[in-house]
Formats: C-alpha cells, sequence, structure tokens
C-alpha cells in the first residue's frame, strides 16, 4: 500500500488546542486533592489552639464540644498581656533572635563567600563538612555543651549558665552552618565574571563582598536571615538546658515552666502564649515569603 493509500485510509488525529490533555487534568485534580488535605492537616492545630484561647477553664475542664466555644472570653490574652513574666520572656526571645541574626550573619556571609569564590585547598571538603556540622542533632550537642561551660566556670570563675546571653554562643552552633550552606548555594550561582571584571579593575575581595555580592545575594541573605530567626525564637531544648532563672528565660521555655504548676495544666493561657508567640515568625514569612523561596531555590541552577 502505497504512503497516498496509507494517508486516505487512516483518520486524522484530532490535536487538543488550548487545553490540557485528560492525564494532565487528572493530575491537577488529584494535585488539589492533596493540596487540601496538606492544607487541613496543617492548618488544624492551629486553629484548635485558637478555639481553646477563647475558652475559660471551666468551658475546658467541662469536656463539650473541642471545637466549638460557647462562651468566648479574651480573659487568656489580658492575663498575658498584661503579666510582667510574660512580657519578659517576650522581650528576652526578641533580644536574643535579633543578636543571633545579626552574629550569624556576620560569619555566614564572609564564610561562604570564601568557600565559593575564593578557591583554596580543601575549601570543597570544608564546604561539605560545615553542612553536615548542622545535621548533627542538638540533643547530642546539649551535654557536651553544658559541660564544657561547668569546667569553664570552674577554671575562670565566669558563670555562663544561667545567663540569657549565652544562648548567644549556643544558637549560633544551629544557624551558622546552614546559613553558610544556604549562602554557598546563593554565591555559587552568580556569574564568576562580575567578581573578575571587580579583581580586574583593582577591587579588594572586601569590596567584591560588599559591593557586588552582597546587594546581589539579597534574596538569599534574606532566606538564611529568616532561618535564623525562626530558629532562635522557637528553640526549645537549648534555653531549658542553659536557663533556669525565671527572668532569664525565653518564651518557648518560659509558657511552659510558669503555665504548668505540678499535674495542673492552664491549657487556655498555654494555647493563646503559643499563639501569640508564633505571630513574628508568621509576620516576617508573610511579607518576605518571596525572598525565603528565591533564597533556598537559588543554588538549584548556576550561571
Amino acid at each position: 500500500m502505497t504512503d497516498a493509500a496509507l494517508t486516505r485510509t487512516t483518520p486524522a488525529r484530532k490535536v487538543r488546542y488550548g487545553s490540557m490533555t485528560a492525564d494532565r487534568e487528572w493530575a491537577l485534580r488529584w494535585s488539589y486533592v492533596f493540596l487540601v488535605i496538606f492544607a487541613a492537616f496543617s492548618l488544624l492545630p492551629p486553629l484548635y489552639m485558637f478555639i481553646t484561647s477563647l475558652k475559660t477553664s471551666a468551658e475546658i475542664s467541662a469536656a463539650t464540644n473541642p471545637w466549638w466555644v460557647f462562651n468566648p472570653t479574651l480573659s487568656n490574652y489580658v492575663a498575658l498581656l498584661t503579666e510582667p513574666q510574660f512580657l519578659i520572656f517576650f522581650r528576652n526571645s526578641a533580644v536574643v533572635s535579633v543578636l543571633v541574626v545579626i552574629i550569624t550573619m556576620l560569619i555566614s556571609i564572609p564564610a561562604a563567600f570564601a568557600l565559593s569564590r575564593m578557591r583554596f585547598w580543601g575549601s570543597a571538603t570544608l564546604a561539605t563538612g560545615v553542612f553536615l556540622t548542622y545535621l548533627v542533632p542538638d540533643t547530642l550537642l546539649f551535654i557536651p555543651l553544658f559541660k564544657m561551660f561547668a569546667t569553664f566556670h570552674e577554671w575562670t570563675g565566669i558563670q555562663l549558665l544561667n545567663r540569657w546571653w549565652v544562648l548567644l554562643i549556643v544558637y549560633p552552633t544551629l544557624t551558622v552552618p546552614f546559613c553558610t550552606w544556604i549562602m554557598i548555594g546563593y554565591f555559587a550561582s552568580i556569574p564568576k565574571e562580575l567578581d573578575e571584571a571587580a579583581i580586574i579593575d583593582g577591587a579588594s575581595w572586601v569590596q567584591v563582598l560588599t559591593r557586588i555580592f552582597i546587594p546581589v545575594a539579597l534574596p538569599g541573605i534574606i532566606a538564611a536571615t529568616i532561618f535564623a530567626f525562626t530558629v532562635s525564637w522557637a528553640q526549645f531544648l537549648y534555653p531549658l538546658a542553659f536557663t533556669t532563672s525565671v527572668d532569664q528565660l525565653v518564651l518557648p521555655v518560659g509558657i511552659i515552666t510558669t503555665l504548668i504548676k505540678g499535674d495542673v495544666f492552664n491549657w487556655g493561657q498555654i494555647m493563646t502564649g503559643a499563639l501569640l508567640g508564633a505571630l513574628p515568625p508568621l509576620i516576617i514569612y508573610a511579607f518576605l515569603m518571596d525572598y525565603y523561596i528565591a533564597g533556598l531555590t537559588a543554588g538549584a541552577t548556576k550561571g
């Protein structure tokens, strides 16, 4: 049979322009199904916390419908926001988080720049080691760190434990490795022609970093900053181990230690404190989410 005969006998295949195929339509529908399930799974806990925060202790103890408020009240919010201890916890968390972010950026940005641009022997191995350091869980680190601080106090007489500023020493062990790794990927994605042209024009490495890389890598720096702030704000184990006095506690530990007395749990104020404590990271993510996503995905492609 000739090609002309095949052309006459074979029906022409219709091509659907401007619409998706059936497989893609089903894939899109299933994607929405799983997104709805994921959103419900993620939003139900904070919703339950908000509902509980509007209840009195008597209504919580009554074990009625946990997803409904019969007599809503703001007494839990008023009690916490007028409590001096809660304001101290909030202030300590804010000061520690801001200072840890500054310390982390002062260390991570030069370290990432050196490891990504100033090639030297062992730089690739050192960069990998920086990231592997972050993988060591804090549950394994807090005991050696506690012993080190106790030994330091025995040798020098300087007390580091039970001081809120000791967290400025231990938190960077969590934030610096990961932030450095993020910045390495972002700096590596910047074209080498930029720093090579600057060096040819007589710029020093410090000028290349401050005048070229930091402005170009601003989304990556913002992403690392958000990560460092979130880790510092939400950290629980380190402040629980290294601080004990009420005036030295940060918000996550302060809420638990002051609102749980023996076997009595003040659930209304606990949920209220957790919601109020989640507001600063939530506000930061709401305004800087685009920069955060751009910074995390910058190292996927280079050039």
